[in-house]
C-alpha cells in the first residue's frame, strides 16, 4: 500500500508507502539508542547529559577527551561505513537480481583489500595511503569483472559467478603478499584485514560522510529505475529505462561506496549482504530501496560493535570479527531458506 503525494500545480509527485515511512523512523530510533549506549558505557560511565555537554566542550575534560576523541569519531565512522555498505548491498543485489549479490561475494572487498595490502606491504614509502590504496582496488576490481561479466549487457547470475571466481584469485594474492612479507608487516596487514573501528580518527568521519553526501542521493534518485531493472531488461526499456548506462551508474556507485567503507574500517563482512534482505523482510511488500538498507546496515555495524566491545568485557573483538561471526549464522539460514524454497 502507497500513498501519491503531489505538489498543487500537479507537476511534482512523490510516491509514498507508510510502512517504510514508520520502519524508517523505527531504524533510525534503534541508531539513535544504540549511540547514546556506545557513548555512555565502558570504562568511564556517563550520563546522556554530561556526554551531551561533553560534545559541546563542556564538563571534565577527561571525559570531553574521551567522548570526543575516541567514542564518537568511532561511532560516527561506524554509522557511515554500515549506511555505505548496506547501500551498496541493495545496489548489487538488485543489480544481479540475487540475494548473494553483494560486494564480499562478487570480489569488490577483496579488491579494496587487496589494494590496501600492496601498499602497506610493498609501496611503504609511496604517496599512497592505504584508504587510496583501497578505492583503487576496489575501482580495479569492479572493471575486471564488470568487462569480463559483460556479454550485449550484463546478467546478473554472470556477475555473481565471475566475482566470485576473481575474489577467490584476489584472494589468493593476499595470501601470498602475506605470505612474502615480514612477521611485523603481516601483523600489521592482518590486523587491518580483519576489519576494525579501533582508533578512528575526525578525518575518517569527514571521508566517509562527505562520500555519503555525495553518493547516497545519487543512489535514492535511482531507486525508481533499480527497481524497475529487477523486472527484466525489456520491461524497464519498455518503461523508458536506459538499462546499461543505469546499470553501470549503478554499479560505480556501489563500488565507490564499498571501497570508502573499506577504505575507513578495513573489509567488514556480510553487512551488505544481510542489510537489504534485513530491511526487505521489515518492508514486507516489494524492495525496501538503498536508503532503507541503508539505515538497515549502519544499525547492524553500530550494534555488532557495541556487542564486541561490552559483551565479553574487558576483552573487546574488531567489529569484523562480530560481523562475522553474525553474518555467517544469516548465511547459514538464507542458503537453508533458499534450498527449502527449491524443493
Amino acid at each position: 500500500m502507497s500513498t501519491i503525494l503531489r505538489s498543487r500545480s500537479g507537476a511534482i509527485s512523490l510516491r509514498v508507502r507508510p510502512r517504510a515511512v514508520v520502519v524508517g523512523l523505527l531504524l533510525t530510533a534503534v541508531v539513535v539508542v544504540l549511540s547514546l549506549f556506545m557513548l555512555t558505557t565502558g570504562d568511564l560511565k556517563a550520563s546522556v547529559p554530561d556526554v551531551l555537554r561533553a560534545i559541546g566542550g563542556e564538563g571534565p575534560r577527561g571525559l570531553q577527551l574521551v567522548v570526543n576523541t575516541f567514542r564518537l569519531p568511532r561511532l560516527l565512522t561506524g554509522i557511515g561505513v554500515g549506511a555505505a555498505l548496506g547501500a551498496a548491498g541493495a545496489i548489487f543485489q538488485s543489480v544481479s537480481k540475487n540475494p548473494l549479490g553483494s560486494p564480499d561475494v562478487i570480489g569488490f572487498t577483496t579488491g579494496s583489500a587487496t589494494g590496501a595490502l600492496l601498499v602497506l606491504l610493498l609501496f611503504q614509502d609511496s604517496a599512497l595511503g592505504v584508504p587510496l590504496g583501497a578505492v583503487l582496488g576496489g575501482v580495479v576490481s569492479a572493471l575486471v569483472v564488470y568487462a569480463l561479466a559483460y556479454r550485449r549487457g550484463v546478467q546478473g547470475f554472470r556477475l555473481i559467478l565471475v566475482g566470485i571466481g576473481v575474489s577467490a584469485m584476489l584472494a589468493a594474492v593476499n595470501a601470498y603478499l602475506l605470505s612474502r612479507a615480514s612477521l611485523k608487516d603481516a601483523q600489521n596487514a592482518q590486523h587491518w584485514l580483519v576489519g576494525s573501528l579501533n582508533g578512528r580518527e575526525w578525518t575518517d568521519v569527514g571521508t566517509v560522510w562527505a562520500s555519503l553526501t555525495v553518493l547516497l542521493p545519487l543512489v535514492v534518485m535511482l531507486g525508481r529505475p533499480m527497481s524497475l531493472l529487477e523486472m527484466g531488461d525489456e520491461a524497464a526499456t519498455a518503461r523508458g529505462v536506459p538499462v546499461e548506462s543505469t546499470r553501470l551508474t549503478l554499479v560505480i556507485a556501489g563500488v565507490a561506496l564499498t571501497a570508502v567503507a573499506t577504505a575507513a574500517a578495513g573489509p567488514i563482512a556480510f553487512v551488505a549482504l544481510a542489510a537489504p534482505q534485513v530491511a526487505h523482510r521489515l518492508v514486507r511488500v516489494g524492495a525496501a530501496g538503498p536508503l532503507l538498507s541503508a539505515l538497515t546496515g549502519a544499525a547492524l555495524l553500530v550494534g555488532a560493535d557495541l556487542a564486541g566491545q561490552r559483551l565479553l568485557f574487558p576483552l573487546q573483538l574488531p567489529v569484523g570479527l562480530s560481523t562475522g561471526a553474525i553474518g555467517g549464522l544469516y548465511l547459514v539460514w538464507l542458503l537453508g531458506r533458499e534450498w527449502r524454497r527449491e524443493w
